[in-house]
């Protein structure tokens, strides 16, 4: 009540809760509320199968605008460590920053690395120490469970004279926050994303490589105010290997917490909700199971209650 549009910003990051609450408003606009108006956003989903579900929605493109990017690629050289690796890529990029040139003239004048993770963070900030004080640089780091004045020292607009940065960040600053003044961005590669362990029974994080979807989105982030440079830390060879899409969450976790969710709803049979994207049936099965053996739900399958 009092509510007329629900929106999902971001859509293409695919996370449980972001499927959940799309084909619960879905529900309630079929069953309840024929006047509520679902708005799906995101840069990079393919807009058919969201509209479909949607019953035939409209599709609204905005062209942004984006400046030229250009890209490079510097593989590892044989083990080389992550933190020597972007030690390298910050030299290069920091020298074609200062450089003047034509080409990179209205450039910004920060960078961003992408790492997988807090631990890559901290080695790569000990590694670049040297760095940054040869240069002047000042390093910053971002990521989810950083102090809230932190981050907003991070993601406030950079004041007149203030050194050259170099932000080190998870997948947070791929398209969750604006990041001002990147003039490029050190691409890893990497993430780390949380997978159902079937043989435990929960979740666990695993390093895993980033879809091409997610490397342009993270790549726009260097051509925001002017053009920008995208250095990969990985070859072209590789690249041509690299899945497309994000696989979606409701896929890939333990589902016994949107089980419940549901069954709060209201739903008595998780398995045949209407979602977006069906689970797998085997991770649909466990969920059911492990909430059997708490004792969290009674009745029978299909027609369980909290």
């Amino acid at each position: 009540e009092g509510v007329g549009c629900v929106v999902f910003d971001e859509f293409h990051e695919r996370h449980l809760d972001g499927d959940l609450a799309l084909a619960l408003a879905r529900r309630v606009q079929l069953e309840a509320r024929e006047d509520l108006r679902i708005v799906v956003l995101s840069a990079t989903i393919d807009p058919g199968p969201v509209a479909a579900f949607l019953g035939d929605a409209a599709v609204l493109e905005s062209e942004g605008r984006l400046f030229p990017v250009e890209t490079l690629h510097q593989p590892a050289r044989g083990r080389e460590p992550l933190e020597e690796q972007v030690v390298r890529a910050v030299e290069d990029v920091v020298g074609r920053l200062a450089s003047g040139s034509e080409d990179v003239g209205d450039m910004g004048r920060d960078s961003l690395v992408f790492l997988p993770g807090v631990g890559e963070i901290r080695r790569c900030a000990e590694a670049l120490a040297g760095t940054a004080a040869r240069h002047g640089l000042e390093l910053q780091q971002l990521y989810g469970d950083l102090d809230a004045k932190q981050q907003d020292a991070v993601l406030a607009e950079r004041p007149a004279g203030a050194p050259r940065r170099i932000v080190l960040a998870t997948n947070l600053a791929e398209s969750s926050v604006t990041l001002h003044g990147i003039g490029a961005v050190i691409d890893s590669g990497l993430m780390r994303q949380p997978r159902l362990d079937a043989g435990v029974g929960i979740d666990r994080l695993e390093l895993v490589r980033i879809p091409m979807e997610s490397v342009r989105q993270r790549a726009g982030r260097a051509g925001r105010t002017g053009p920008g440079l995208n250095l990969r830390l990985w070859s072209p060879l590789e690249e041509r290997g690299a899945r497309e899409g994000i696989e979606p969450e409701v896929a890939r976790v333990d589902l016994s917490g949107a089980w419940l969710s549901l069954l709060d709803f209201g739903e008595p049979d998780p398995a045949a909700f209407a979602w977006f994207e069906r689970p797998p049936e085997a991770t649909a099965e466990l969920a059911s199971e492990l909430l059997a053996a708490l004792g969290a739900v009674d009745g029978e399958p299909g027609a369980w209650r909290l």
